[in-house]
């Protein structure tokens, strides 16, 4: 199967890296920067994933991002695809995302990387 490199990353604090595809979270699902109590967890923690993951619509986004991929993945020209997803500060959503995305490409029989760019910056203040 083929080899599919995921990027999350925060708008806030970069440009967003070169991808294949981009899926950008910040405006349609729900931010846990906004709730006092996850505002400094990562989605490293638990609780910051369950509360994305269970954000309606984003198992949606997952799998409708996982077929894309695949399409990509079967085009004539063999490689890296890329898919590179955002949200706000980079620490929320966006890794959650990258998480459940590799998850289910990974059962699909994907080679996976993820890398979170911007997962151990300081939380941006809004």
């Amino acid at each position: 199967m083929s080899t599919v490199e995921i990027v999350s990353f925060g708008y806030l604090h970069d440009a967003p890296p070169t991808a294949h595809l981009t899926i950008d979270l910040r405006h349609h699902f729900r931010d846990p920067h906004v709730s006092p109590e996850l505002r400094y967890m990562t989605a490293e923690d638990a609780p910051v994933r369950a509360a994305v993951l269970g954000t309606p619509g984003i198992t949606a986004l997952v799998d409708a991002t996982a077929t894309a991929v695949t399409a990509f993945a079967a085009g004539p020209s063999a490689g890296t695809v890329t898919v590179a997803d955002g949200c706000a500060g980079g620490r929320h959503r966006a890794p959650t995302f990258a998480l459940a995305l590799a998850e289910r490409l990974r059962s699909e029989g994907h080679r996976v990387t993820v890398a979170h760019r911007d997962l151990h910056r300081p939380v941006v203040q809004r």
